[in-house]
């Protein structure tokens, strides 16, 4: 995804002048090189300096501009936090951060590159919005929308590289601010986003094998979460399953059982997400999912045991 992340924006920076690019200490990958070669008064480098990349980005969207900060999700937000609230959101600035690697993609580099509480701090900021993409697809369409549209700050949160085709198939087109509909049946609904929406998919072929009918769910926009739709899924399905490669507390789970609560919802409701710890475990990507319990077997058999 990342790489083409890097051809989106080069193509955008061809259509559009005011699009421009702030890495922080990262080697560009894909088209980032032809976007810096080609736009170089619009590509800045900053460097280990994350707190002055936001800055940057800040004061080039008040001259007119539309910035993408771009660096592995735990630096674009976690390490310039401050200046993302008060430079960004405290000004309503349209820069959009992107936080590429999030969850445990990065898994073999330890806690300090997993960004597993990332959705909960970005959406406790006020202004902000936070938009995690499925596949290439989504996130071509997400990135041209924070290029044009979005009004104010952005966060967007990427995988790494390799993510499949998941929505050629959808049976509803993308839209900003709209739960999506990648399948639809009548009994068991599958929301996640990023990522996950892979497990998703693979979950949903296995409770079908079992006789369910399935709908699968891209949520790509985590803030402002789509509440008609959450209620839509909730009073149409008898069960709905979250899966998310973020801890449990103030992600889409926290999200959805609060929508459940106050809509008074009479589903059956499973969240699962990554454990609230710092698990020790070396490995990839797969195997640290494995370790916080998250796979498509741990699902299916916490499933039917319910």
């Amino acid at each position: 995804m990342r790489n083409a992340f890097a051809d989106v924006i080069f193509e955008l920076g061809q259509e559009d002048s005011r699009i421009c690019a702030l890495v922080a200490d990262i080697s560009p990958a894909g088209s980032m090189v032809k976007f810096r070669e080609q736009f170089p008064e619009r590509f800045v480098n900053t460097g280990v300096a994350e707190q002055a990349m936001i800055g940057i980005a800040a004061g080039m969207a008040l001259k007119g501009m539309r910035p993408f900060c771009y660096t592995i999700a735990t630096f674009s937000l976690y390490r310039p936090f401050e200046m993302i609230r008060v430079d960004l959101c405290y000004q309503n600035l349209p820069v959009t951060v992107i936080g590429m690697g999030a969850g445990v993609v990065y898994s073999t580099l330890g806690g300090t590159h997993h960004s597993m509480e990332d959705v909960a701090v970005a959406s406790a900021i006020p202004n902000m919005t936070v938009l995690a993409p499925c596949d290439p697809e989504e996130m071509r369409l997400m990135t041209q929308w924070c290029a044009t549209e979005s009004i104010g700050p952005v966060y967007m949160r990427l995988g790494k590289a390799g993510e499949p085709d998941l929505t050629a198939d959808a049976i509803q087109p993308f839209q900003v601010g709209k739960l999506r509909y990648i399948k639809r049946g009548t009994e068991v609904a599958v929301i996640s986003y990023g990522t996950t929406v892979k497990m998703a998919k693979e979950v949903a072929l296995r409770l079908e094998a079992l006789g369910k009918s399935v709908s699968v769910l891209s949520c790509h926009t985590i803030k402002p979460v789509d509440r008609p739709g959450v209620e839509e899924v909730l009073a149409t399905h008898s069960r709905v399953v979250i899966i998310e490669e973020h801890v449990p507390h103030g992600g889409l789970g926290s999200r959805v059982r609060e929508i459940a609560w106050e809509s008074r919802s009479e589903c059956s409701l499973d969240c699962f997400s990554l454990r609230d710890e710092f698990i020790h475990c070396y490995g990839s990507h797969d195997e640290l999912l494995m370790a916080h319990g998250m796979s498509v077997d741990s699902v299916i058999d916490r499933l039917a045991d319910q």
